[in-house]
């Protein structure tokens, strides 16, 4: 009966040992995990950049069409602002603009600034455009393409 038993278990019985170790390791899991890891940072990526509400088009490619009555606010070197060619006071600037876009705040305003006004006195001239209601700005520059 004992030599049964001991084929009926796959010759243990007798103080054999037929199992072989597996000494390998195994990098399936390891593999998954990095895929994964590069699916998560492939779509994250892209949500990590910052965009600034400003369209700046660059000075390489070919200009967008504008409108046919752009509205240009200009910022000269004295820091005086000008709504088209009529410089205003700085505290007149919404109601000006109003009237030039017909109150149509969705319109895109065109700002241009001399090279001597200072980025926060730009970024001032901006503040108050957004205040104003006006979201759409474009920053007017010279066409630097030969």
């Amino acid at each position: 009966m004992g030599a049964k038993l001991g084929q009926a278990l796959g010759g243990r019985a007798r103080g054999g040992d037929d199992l072989v170790e597996n000494h390998e390791i195994n990098v399936t899991p390891f593999i998954d995990v990095m895929l994964v890891l590069l699916i998560i940072f492939m779509v994250a990526a892209p949500l990590a950049t910052v965009d600034l509400g400003v369209d700046l088009p660059a000075s390489a490619v070919e200009p967008s069409p504008r409108p046919d009555q752009p509205v240009f606010v200009t910022v000269k070197p004295d820091l005086s602002v000008a709504v088209g060619e009529d410089v205003i006071a700085r505290d007149t600037l919404t109601s000006r603009l109003d009237s030039a876009t017909h109150g149509k705040k969705d319109e895109r305003i065109f700002l241009r600034a001399d090279k001597a006004v200072s980025y926060g006195d730009l970024m001032e001239v901006m503040n108050l455009l957004r205040n104003a209601g006006y979201l759409k700005i474009a920053l007017v520059g010279l066409d630097g393409r030969s």
